[in-house]
């Protein structure tokens, strides 16, 4: 589509002039792996692409005031999508406190094996997922990232303002601590 010799900083440089073309670019060199991001963050592809779309909005609304890593737009945008993902399960999570007082409704089964494999996955993600949630916040950032969004050690020091070799002790602890967690299930 536009021109890919163009890195991020350059596109992002004439997105925060108002050029949408620019963004656009940018839009279409990330959106993927924004969406891959936040399907691993929720395990859902609806939520997926609510948060893409979301991350993408407040990216257009703050590319004036944005932090490209390396000049790579990708690490940002996958601290937004993350924050977007708390900010919509602590929502969730108010509402699934509400629905809990009305009954449920008569579950209707359907047995193909393809449905089953399906649900059994995205349970599968979804313990992940509220196990990465229990991490404390240090982990949980750097499991995001890393583990994730495949960002590597030396971008996701970089994004967070802290050393490499902090961000390789989160993850062994935080990776310990899953496997202890996911076990237990």
């Amino acid at each position: 589509m536009g021109d890919r010799t163009l890195g991020d900083r350059a596109l992002w440089d004439r997105a925060s002039g108002g050029d949408e073309a620019a963004f656009g670019e940018l839009f279409e060199r990330h959106a993927e792996a924004v969406w891959n991001h936040a399907y691993r963050l929720t395990g859902s592809w609806s939520a997926a692409e609510d948060l893409t779309s979301n991350t993408f909005l407040t990216a257009w609304r703050r590319r004036a005031d944005v932090t490209l890593v390396r000049d790579s737009a990708l690490p940002w945008l996958y601290t937004v999508a993350g924050n977007a993902a708390r900010d919509e399960f602590r929502g969730a999570s108010r509402r699934l406190r509400l629905l809990r007082k009305i009954p449920d409704p008569p579950v209707v089964s359907d047995h193909a094996d393809a449905v089953a494999e399906r649900l059994d996955g995205e349970r599968r993600l979804r313990e992940i997922v509220e196990a990465v949630r229990t991490l404390p916040k240090s982990q949980r950032e750097v499991v995001e990232l890393c583990l994730l969004g495949e960002v590597s050690v030396a971008d996701a020091a970089a994004l967070l303002a802290i050393a490499e070799v902090t961000v390789r002790a989160h993850l062994s602890r935080a990776r310990a601590r899953l496997r202890t967690l996911l076990e237990e299930k």
